[in-house]
């Protein structure tokens, strides 16, 4: 969570200061020559910086509401300035046309703030998808370590066990061949047992 310190609120207060004082440049931008339209896109420069950094500082949802803010208080200040100093601005009548125009000075300026906020959270948002994507790969890389890890241990426990049923089974046989030697070795101690009584018998007869 984004914290907010009151000085951050600065920057809300420095683009109503510019909204405010696009109230004193003419409304004719070109017929007032080149001068008059810098000084617009200044201003409109200024407001986007400022909606940059109020994205920064209080974030894109709560920096958007401060924004309309500031928008619809200087619009309203603006109309009571120009209501109360009509001679001042150049207006021989205050005409619904007058007001309005004014009120769009106003959210032209705002709008710039909006626009320096919106890029500023894409360049955030495209910025940790990309960190998102480098994540996901390092997670899928780790999975396919991990499961190449496994089936070599799995293949080395598969020729351990092969290797222990071969030992076993030649134990097995090599125990078999004992036996078998050992019954033909007793048959032919038996048999020559026979024989050799067979022999003393006979003798004695």
């Amino acid at each position: 969570m984004i914290q907010r310190k009151p000085i951050y609120y600065a920057t809300a207060g420095l683009l109503a200061v510019i909204i405010f004082a696009s109230n004193f440049l003419s409304t004719d931008l070109f017929k007032a020559g080149y001068q008059n339209f810098s000084v617009w896109f200044v201003l409109s420069v200024f407001s986007f910086a400022c909606g940059w950094l109020m994205n920064k500082t209080l974030g894109y949802n709560h920096g958007g509401k401060v924004i309309f803010a500031v928008i619809v208080s200087s619009s309203f200040i603006s109309v009571l300035l120009v209501s109360i100093f009509n001679e001042y601005f150049g207006l021989s009548a205050l005409l619904v046309e007058n007001m309005i125009l004014y009120i769009l000075r106003n959210i032209t300026l705002g709008s710039m703030a909006f626009f320096g906020m919106v890029v500023c959270e894409l360049l955030i948002l495209q910025r940790e998808g990309d960190s998102s994507k480098t994540k996901l790969e390092e997670v899928r890389r780790l999975m396919a370590n991990t499961q190449h890890e496994a089936k070599l241990i799995i293949e080395d426990a598969r020729l351990k066990s092969e290797q222990m049923l071969y030992e076993t089974q030649q134990t097995i046989d090599d125990m078999i061949d004992r036996k078998n030697l050992i019954e033909i070795r007793l048959k032919e101690f038996i048999s020559a047992e026979r024989e050799l009584i067979k022999k003393y018998e006979a003798e004695e007869d």
